[in-house]
């Protein structure tokens, strides 16, 4: 029978892929792959990350990933309770008293009440707070979990009669400078973005662009003669009206907005674009 490396190595080899390229597809480490096809799941990772990864990795490779988790399980690999260590941080003493001591007790008692004779009696002492043994503290009782509580609460009652004060102060100064506080400014008219317009290649062309003169003729230039392979496109700002010279009008199209459109000639030649 297959052991659960086995399985994952020989399902990775029949998708024809590497640990990396399986690390890269799962998002889990390849050395943590690795392991997993030698058998190897003690991986310094909390339980539920490890049959995490482990599902994940099957799911990918197309196995039946309750099958190998549960085959996991069969291997030992599973989770124990561990049961909570108790601390003694008390004693009570019991002994028997002796006839005297009973009757010396009742005596200063003054109750009255007679006391049979070697009846068992019940001495409590106060519990003694120690440090746990191994601590790494010094010999010596602790402090009365008593006087902590106690101390918390008051300076918990300390904390709210300061928040209290300091709230009040706030809302006394909020008002004094209600009256006097300056109106908002209202926000800018936001700033119209620049338009373009974006020249994009269906085919290799040389293309160059530059603003239109009122005669005419080339002005500025806003690119200069640029090969563009298909695919490759090029922004230009369309403030005025635009040349355009290109080596094959029919393998460039210009996008404004989204939308697409020709340049409206074909061959090497040169069209114009009116200003926006």
């Amino acid at each position: 029978m297959q052991t659960i490396g086995e399985r994952l190595e020989e399902a990775r080899k029949r998708k024809g892929i590497s640990i990396r390229e399986a690390a890269e597809a799962t998002k889990i480490r390849g050395d943590y792959l690795q392991k997993f096809e030698n058998n190897q799941f003690d991986i310094n990772l909390a339980e539920i990350y490890v049959r995490g990864f482990l599902r994940g990795y099957a799911q990918f490779l197309k196995l039946p990933a309750d099958k190998i988790i549960n085959d996991l399980n069969g291997l030992g690999f599973d989770s124990r309770p561990k049961t909570p260590s108790r601390e003694v941080y008390g004693r009570m003493d019991l002994s028997v008293a002796t006839a005297e001591e009973i009757a010396a007790s009742a005596k200063a008692a003054g109750d009255g009440e007679s006391v049979e004779a070697g009846a068992p009696t019940v001495r409590r002492t106060a519990p003694a707070f120690n440090r746990p043994a191994g601590s790494g503290m010094p010999p010596g009782p602790l402090i009365n979990p008593t006087l902590v509580i106690k101390g918390g609460i008051g300076l918990v009652v300390i904390a709210i009669l300061f928040l209290i004060t300091y709230c009040s102060g706030m809302l006394s100064d909020g008002k004094k400078t209600a009256d006097t506080a300056t109106p908002a400014k209202a926000p800018a008219a936001p700033i119209a973005a620049e338009k373009t317009i974006r020249l994009v290649a269906i085919q290799t062309v040389r293309v160059q662009v530059n603003e239109r003169n009122a005669d005419g003729t080339d002005g500025a230039v806003l690119l200069p003669n640029t090969e563009l392979r298909a695919g490759d496109n090029r922004v230009v700002a369309w403030k005025t009206a635009l040349n355009i010279t290109a080596s094959e009008g029919a393998n460039l199209q210009l996008e404004v907005n989204g939308n697409r459109v020709g340049v409206g000639f074909t061959g090497y030649k040169q069209g114009w674009l009116q200003a926006p």
